[in-house]
């Protein structure tokens, strides 16, 4: 067997494969206008991103003081987001009161402040938390 003829296993991908994949993914929404970001930031995405954030911010202020890291909320907050605002866009579609469809830039925008706020939520609000908690636990010892 020469070098040219190495096997190739069932779970390898060609970086060709994995590219062309992602310019069609890309050619089914070439045909749609990209919002401006006027229309990128509505009321529905920053009602979704503050209910969001506040379920994120317990779970990343439980997370840090209990093990002191956190773990990448990125897809999590993608995926959440995505559900809660298909789920609104369905039900207002049905109500006969959707005026604009749900897009792809409503989604990033959700994901963006989710994971901005969580962020924000692990290296301020946790820290409060924790001395507030230093402070009340010395306090105790006194009595």
């Amino acid at each position: 067997m020469t070098i040219e003829e190495k096997p190739t296993k069932p779970d390898d991908h060609d970086d060709n494969d994995e590219e062309s994949e992602a310019a069609a993914m890309e050619r089914v929404f070439s045909a749609q206008e990209v919002p401006s970001w006027k229309n990128q930031i509505t009321i529905r995405a920053i009602v979704t991103s503050c209910i969001l954030s506040i379920v994120f911010n317990f779970i990343v202020c439980k997370l840090n003081l209990t093990t002191g890291i956190i773990p990448s909320l990125n897809v999590a907050a993608g995926l959440l987001g995505f559900a809660m605002l298909k789920s609104w866009t369905a039900l207002l579609n049905k109500c006969g009161l959707l005026k604009q469809p749900f897009t792809r830039q409503e989604n990033t925008v959700i994901q963006t402040c989710v994971v901005a706020s969580s962020g924000i939520a692990f290296s301020s609000l946790s820290k409060i938390i924790a001395k507030f908690n230093m402070i009340f636990s010395m306090r105790k010892l006194k009595l």
